[in-house]
């Protein structure tokens, strides 16, 4: 199958650190794959440089054939790549309903904005019961939700998410992660960091493993999960 994205000898420093050394990536369209590791393997700044926020040192990334490297992040999200940030961002000051129109602003179908905004509504009811108030005064989770939910309105082709289960209750994890399988059956391609490596192994269909910036094992996410490498180092005995 023809890839969605695929990342070849990616390279990205911070200063004199190569915090991602030379790495691979190939995500299939209709598929969850997930990029687990430890905290500092180089996954968020994996992310970071897929979405243009931060230069590339070496190697391409090409999603449906288009050349990102040169393109800047506002572009990029144009083409349908989109992310859910680390620490959710978002603006405290304005509105659950004003936050998720934010997400929408580079759509010209008003009427389709709406549509999906109502299915949003359906997917996340709290957000519902919450949509005059103010971002701000939402909790984690809900500010999690908000934050994929916003992410939904730029209508993706591919969703990025970067350690949504951070700082979350189990429960709400949950939660969330059987939000992110639903959207994936409505036929979203999904590329998902986490350090929770049992709960994105468990969702995704296939998986990388990231150490040093370095990808060191890579197969279908049953298989990592009973692997004894991925065992010994994440999951314990």
């Amino acid at each position: 199958m023809i890839s969605l994205l695929e990342v070849t000898g990616l390279r990205v420093h911070y200063g004199v650190i190569e915090a991602v050394k030379g790495i691979e990536l190939k995500l299939e369209p209709g598929k969850i794959t997930t990029l687990v590791g430890a905290n500092g393997a180089g996954k968020s700044t994996t992310l970071l440089a897929l979405s243009g926020l931060l230069p590339i040192q070496a190697g391409s990334i090409v999603f449906d054939g288009v050349d990102l490297r040169e393109l800047p992040s506002h572009k990029i999200v144009g083409h349908g790549l989109v992310q859910v940030p680390e620490g959710r961002e978002i603006v405290t000051t304005l509105t659950v309903r004003e936050n998720l129109l934010l997400g929408a602003y580079r759509r010209k179908r008003s009427d389709e904005s709406a549509e999906d905004l109502e299915y949003l509504l359906k997917l996340f009811p709290r957000l519902r019961e919450r949509f005059e108030g103010l971002a701000g005064n939402l909790s984690g989770g809900e500010q999690q939700m908000l934050a994929i939910a916003r992410a939904l309105m730029a209508k993706p082709r591919l969703l990025l998410l970067d350690e949504p289960s951070m700082g979350l209750a189990p429960l709400l994890v949950q939660e969330i992660f059987r939000t992110l399988r639903q959207l994936n059956q409505r036929g979203l391609t999904i590329f998902l960091v986490e350090q929770n490596v049992r709960q994105a192994l468990r969702i995704a269909d296939y998986g990388y493993v990231m150490e040093n910036g370095k990808i060191v094992l890579s197969g279908a996410s049953a298989e990592l999960l009973n692997n004894p490498k991925v065992i010994d180092a994440y999951l314990g005995a």
